[in-house]
């Protein structure tokens, strides 16, 4: 099966969080400057469908399930979501007819991935944690390529399959202008920012010890907050030096130029980067009971390659965070030096070269 016209298409699927979509977002001038038709499968009502319908891509909506590794009501349920998902994915997938699917992972991915498989059609899929998460444990064997974005990833993945990549970084993320940020802030030029992002899904410790923190950080710094949904204190909208967001999108680049450091949740997305970026940065991954630990292994990793500090959830509190952010501010200079001999950069290009690749020799079969 495949597409025999002129035309280049590529499918991308991945969703659930801001994490599995954001790297699929990156790729798309690359992918568009190189000729190919694009198309999106993800869930339904997922962040993925609010994040993608920005550019003008068609978007596929499917069921979704997830495989839980613990005991849940939804166990019963969601198999039948997943093979619902399953045949909503091959009819798309046969109405596209596309060269090749990209996947970022995440639950939405293995429907589309085990569909493409009976379709013959390639797929690349990109794993951001330390250890593969059980969605792409599921589509591993049937993938071309697994791309990583950690070197101690690659000893989990088939040998043949493996390459370390890191994760595609939005280019317009470099572009930040300072000045746009300091005025959309109200703040100062001569004092400090740090920059608190909780993830899409916001972070309750983090946004806690962070507003507990506040009259101590606020002598010597002023605190830009991405707090999640619905998660604004409004007791503190007129507190000066500091200023509260749900989530940004276009002014993200500009905040990220604006900032001295850092404070961030350890998803592998967030850590990339804040590494492209070489910004200075204190990393609180969510603790293991509220995830299967791979931010921790995320963190451990960019902290034994000197790119982040990192605070265990545990042990956060006011006091230690502010005495961890000071420290980070006034060694900045030795983070920004090792991030910037890192060799996880330049991920769009090895990554839309592995697409390209793959592409020629699936038309070469023809």
């Amino acid at each position: 099966m495949g597409n025999t016209n002129l035309n280049k298409k590529i499918v991308l699927t991945g969703g659930g969080t801001a994490g599995h979509v954001t790297p699929n977002i990156a790729l798309l001038p690359r992918l568009k400057e190189l000729g190919y038709e694009i198309s999106y499968i993800g869930s339904y009502e997922g962040i993925e469908k609010k994040l993608i319908t920005d550019f003008d891509i068609p978007y596929y909506g499917i069921a979704t399930g997830k495989f839980r590794r613990y005991l849940d009501i939804k166990n019963l349920t969601d198999p039948f979501r997943v093979i619902k998902g399953f045949g909503e994915a091959r009819k798309y997938l046969k109405k596209i007819n596309p060269d090749i699917i990209f996947s970022k992972g995440g639950f939405v991915s293995v429907p589309v991935i085990r569909a493409a498989a009976t379709l013959h059609i390639p797929c690349i899929i990109h794993e951001s944690d330390m250890t593969p998460g059980l969605a792409n444990k599921l589509c591993i064997p049937v993938a071309e390529k697994v791309c990583c974005n950690f070197p101690e990833t690659m000893s989990y993945l088939p040998k043949e399959k493996a390459v370390l990549t890191g994760s595609p970084i939005r280019e317009e993320l470099t572009k930040g202008d300072k000045v746009a940020a300091l005025d959309m802030c109200g703040f100062t030029a001569n004092k400090p920012v740090i920059l608190v992002i909780g993830g899409s899904l916001g972070a309750a410790s983090i946004n806690r010890a962070v507003r507990d923190a506040l009259p101590k950080l606020l002598t010597d710094f002023q605190v830009v907050h991405i707090c999640g949904k619905e998660k604004i204190d409004n007791m503190l909208l007129h507190t000066e030096g500091y200023i509260q967001f749900e989530y940004v999108k276009a002014e993200l680049k500009d905040l990220f130029a604006l900032a001295d450091v850092v404070i961030s949740r350890a998803g592998a997305n967030s850590i990339c980067e804040l590494l492209a970026l070489k910004k200075p940065n204190l990393l609180i991954p969510l603790p293991a009971g509220s995830s299967r630990g791979d931010q921790i292994l995320n963190a451990k990793s960019f902290e034994a390659q000197g790119y982040s500090m990192v605070i265990d959830d545990d042990d956060l509190s006011p006091d230690l965070l502010t005495e961890k952010v000071t420290e980070l501010y006034f060694t900045r200079q030795t983070f920004i030096d090792a991030m910037s001999k890192s060799h996880q950069l330049g991920s769009v290009t090895t990554i839309t070269n592995l697409i390209e690749e793959t592409c020629a020799a699936k038309r070469s079969h023809k």
